[in-house]
């Protein structure tokens, strides 16, 4: 069934819903991306991103709601708008017996791209993503980079207009994930619609144009990341680090400096925040008069992950652990 296309808009949700079993997965979610835009879909480890994703890209089957790729109603066909779309999974789909061109190849074929233009795609795309050197190698034997990478290559050998990514940069190494972001960026500046799934916060930032926050399979805020930023737009934060910290550190500093808002991150990190110009030395002299040493004192721009706290209560550090738990490849 094809339906009349929306003007502008690439993809459109409509109360989107997905069960397994009792628990609620994604729970009645709207949303709709515009023509070439980049747009984050942002929040912690479960979520509900990866079964939004499945359920665009026909990975999962959806329990409510109607799903519109393209003018293409895909509620109950999910591969009708296939040609149209690319996909990067957050776990690789390729074959480990058959080298890089050969996988590149085959996705091609797919799609049905003839040989000697599939052949010359897949030379591009090895050496667009530094895999050249590993063309003939197979899948098999790749570092957890390198897969990530051609995951990413089999997923626009055939350039589709739509591409959806699912954890792009979790898990590889740093200048792997540099590399994915420029291609990402490379993409979008020249037209391709992007459905960016991630839980770095930094890389939402970075890249994204609008970002939904989803918490427990509900999105909690849809907005332009400039207009997600406003609000904590000048405002001061400053970090300071104890070696021997102590018990209700926080408490103490915001009696006695209550012009400050003060937040205990770690045991031995704390977090003020004002919309004047913090003084450095009353409260270095405040900890050290109680006998607290203080080994770094740092000030912090106001960022994306201070609205993503503001607006969902989860606190950055639980962000930064599955960041850790990934691999870190995001943050950088």
């Amino acid at each position: 069934m094809r339906d009349t296309p929306t003007k502008n808009i690439a993809f459109e949700v409509s109360n989107l819903t997905k069960h397994y079993g009792e628990i609620v997965a994604v729970n009645d979610i709207s949303f709709s991306v515009k023509n070439g835009e980049l747009f984050g879909f942002l929040g912690p480890n479960g979520a509900g991103k990866t079964t939004t994703i499945n359920m665009l890209t026909g990975l999962a089957r959806l329990d409510a709601g109607t799903i519109n790729i393209g003018g293409i109603d895909c509620t109950r066909n999910p591969k009708a708008a296939q040609h149209m779309v690319g996909i990067v999974p957050d776990e690789s789909n390729l074959y480990p017996e058959l080298t890089g061109f050969d996988n590149l190849c085959f996705c091609a074929a797919l799609y049905g791209i003839r040989k000697n233009e599939r052949q010359k795609r897949a030379r591009e795309f090895l050496d667009i993503f530094g895999l050249t050197d590993a063309a003939d190698r197979k899948f098999a034997v790749y570092s957890k980079g390198m897969k990530r990478k051609l995951t990413f290559a089999a997923g626009i050998i055939h350039q589709p207009p739509i591409l959806f990514l699912d954890e792009p940069t979790t898990g590889i190494d740093v200048a792997s994930a540099r590399q994915v972001r420029q291609i990402i960026s490379g993409l979008h500046s020249k037209g391709t619609t992007v459905f960016l799934t991630t839980h770095y916060i930094e890389e939402a930032e970075r890249l994204c144009e609008r970002i939904a926050f989803i918490v427990n399979g509900k999105i909690v805020r849809t907005e332009l990341t400039t207009d997600l930023l406003k609000p904590v737009q000048g405002k001061n934060i400053l970090i300071l680090s104890a070696s021997n910290s102590r018990d209700k550190l926080s408490e103490e500093i915001a009696t006695t400096f209550p012009q400050y808002q003060v937040q205990s991150i770690t045991p031995s990190e704390v977090r003020i925040e004002s919309t004047e110009q913090i003084a450095v030395g009353p409260l270095i002299r405040f900890l050290e008069e109680r006998n607290v040493q203080v080994t770094e004192a740092r000030r912090q721009m106001p960022s994306l992950e201070d609205v993503f706290v503001q607006v969902t209560g989860i606190e950055a550090g639980l962000m930064k652990k599955e960041k850790e738990k990934a691999g870190g490849g995001g943050n950088q």
